[in-house]
C-alpha cells in the first residue's frame, strides 16, 4: 500500500481519511482540493501538471475527486483504493455538521477561500452536491473499480470500521469491508 486513493461522496471522510493513512503509514499527502482552488475560487492553472507530478512518485495518498479534469489518472497510478461508500444518512450527517462548522468559525479552507452562510445557495454546494451526487458517486466508483481491476479496493460500507486502521493493515481483504 504505497499509493493510495480514497474514494467517496462529499462528505465521506475522504480528507480525514487520507490525513490518518498518510500519518499512519508515512506516505506524503496531498490534497486536491487545495492544489485546485486559487483565491477566490479560481481553479489553479497548475493543478493537473501538480497531480501529474505527485502521481508518478512511488508513495501518496489522496482523494478521489476532479475526474472532469484528471479522468482515470490517479486510478491508473494508484495501488490501492479505500471506498468510503457510507450510507446516504451518514454522509448527510457529517457534510451537514462540517458545513455548518465552516460557515460558523469562518476558517480558511484553501488559499484564502471560506465557505460562507451564502455559499448554502449554490448548486455545487457540499451539502446539495452530496445529497444530489450520492447515487451517481457510488456508480461512478464501482465502474471505476471494474475499469482497473489491477487495484486494490476496500470497500468501507460503516463508519464503524473507519475507527481502527488496522485492518488494513491484514493481507486478507481485497474488495469489501464493512
Amino acid at each position: 500500500m504505497e499509493r493510495v486513493l480514497v474514494a467517496g461522496v462529499s462528505g465521506a471522510g475522504k480528507t480525514t481519511l487520507a490525513t490518518r493513512l498518510a500519518a499512519r503509514y508515512g506516505l506524503p499527502r496531498y490534497e486536491l482540493d487545495a492544489l485546485h482552488h486559487g483565491p477566490g475560487w479560481e481553479p489553479r492553472p497548475t493543478f493537473v501538471t501538480e497531480v501529474t507530478a505527485f502521481s508518478a512518485t512511488g508513495r501518496w495518498v489522496t482523494e478521489d475527486q476532479y475526474h472532469g479534469k484528471l479522468g482515470d489518472l490517479l486510478w491508473e497510478r494508484a495501488d490501492t483504493v479505500v471506498w468510503l461508500d457510507l450510507p446516504r444518512r451518514t454522509v448527510m450527517a457529517r457534510v451537514l455538521r462540517r458545513s455548518v462548522s465552516r460557515a460558523v468559525t469562518g476558517r480558511e479552507l484553501w488559499n484564502g477561500n471560506r465557505e460562507r452562510w451564502r455559499d448554502w445557495l449554490r448548486a455545487d454546494h457540499p451539502v446539495r452536491w452530496a445529497w444530489t451526487q450520492h447515487a451517481r458517486k457510488r456508480a461512478a466508483t464501482a465502474a471505476l473499480a471494474a475499469r482497473h481491476p489491477g487495484v486494490r479496493v476496500v470497500r468501507v460500507t460503516g463508519a464503524r470500521r473507519l475507527r481502527d486502521l488496522a485492518w488494513l493493515e491484514h493481507d486478507a481483504w481485497t474488495t469489501s469491508s464493512t
